[in-house]
């Protein structure tokens, strides 16, 4: 496979993957599975809204705890 890149845009992604002592397929491979990831998380609740209705704001702020929670034991290197 191959892909090709404006310049300016190119130059940027071989910068970020240097930033991150990464290949730039590495970093262009981990790029793209947290958007294939975030899609998915889309469609599932786009699903589970169709299904039960909107999240209320109490279930969106107890998510955003949980997940604030998770970041926050992964930078400690406990999860």
């Amino acid at each position: 496979m191959s892909v090709s890149f404006d310049l300016e845009l190119g130059n940027a992604i071989k910068a970020a993957a240097s930033r991150h002592s990464q290949s730039v397929s590495a970093w262009i491979a981990e790029a793209v599975r947290d958007r294939l990831r975030n899609e998915a998380l889309a469609d599932t609740l786009n699903a589970w809204e169709q299904t039960f209705g909107d999240l209320t704001e109490a279930e969106v702020a107890e998510a955003d705890r949980v997940l604030d929670q998770a970041a926050e034991l992964r930078r400690r290197g406990v999860a």
